[in-house]
């Protein structure tokens, strides 16, 4: 895999994490974050990065790419990540969902045309997202400290590995042999996730004085919030806070 590659893939993860940003910013100042200097300013230089290049460029998409050409790229690469979804699904013993996931995974990739279209989801099979970060906090594995990579962004050492497992193991793309086509993919859904996000993103950017500490704050809940299903308890200290 190219260094191209690699960089395509892991600038995604800076991207999603905007779509967090409703979430609050209760007790930041407890969470498990010992390397909070060095996060800070990594954080401001993936900020830069994107301000700089990736966001003018996803500017640029957006405005010449239609919008149903648009759509049906965000549903080819969503289909995509139904392989990843589902085989987590298993990892947790959800096997309903897993059936479910398969099922639209099958639906959309031949009716749907390879996914261009998500008939699934106008026939009532709801979207899931799994990844092995949240089958390993199943498994018990605790989230440990907060970190953010060089253009990877914010994580955790747990989310961390278990995104290198989805990476190389469970995303199609990585078995395409052709390194140009692979390249290429990887390109189009890095700009086509982030020309989604632009709107996004400018809410991120009013919504608070010290934007770290409300990106690190949303990222952590919402990855909570992905572990539990849309139902954490709400008298749990979660492991994402500093521990005693």
């Amino acid at each position: 895999m190219s260094t191209f590659t690699s960089q395509l893939k892991v600038g995604l993860l800076p991207l999603i994490v905007l779509l967090s940003g409703c979430a609050g910013t209760q007790r930041v100042e407890e969470y498990n974050d010992p390397l909070e200097k060095y996060n800070r300013v990594m954080y401001s230089f993936n900020d830069t990065v994107d301000r700089a290049i990736i966001k003018p460029v996803a500017q640029g998409y957006d405005f010449i790419m239609p919008d149903p050409i648009s759509h049906g790229i965000s549903n080819f690469f969503n289909n995509l990540n139904e392989i990843t979804v589902i085989v987590n699904d298993l990892l947790q013993f959800k096997f309903a969902q897993a059936a479910d996931d398969t099922g639209r995974f099958l639906l959309n990739s031949t009716v749907g045309i390879a996914g261009i279209f998500d008939v699934a989801g106008y026939a009532g099979h709801k979207k899931h997202d799994e990844d092995f970060g949240q089958t390993l906090a199943v498994w018990g594995v605790r989230s440990g400290p907060y970190f953010v990579f060089p253009i990877l962004g914010p994580t955790t050492f747990r989310d961390g590995a278990g995104w290198l497992v989805d990476f190389n193991v469970t995303d199609p793309i990585a078995y395409v042999d052709h390194v140009p086509t692979r390249n290429q993919l990887y390109g189009t859904k890095f700009f086509d996730t982030r020309a989604n996000l632009l709107g996004v993103s400018k809410v991120l950017e009013e919504a608070s004085l010290d934007e770290y500490a409300y990106v690190r704050s949303a990222h952590l809940q919402y990855r909570q919030n992905l572990i539990y299903d849309g139902n954490p308890p709400e008298d749990e200290d979660f492991d994402i806070f500093e521990e005693d």
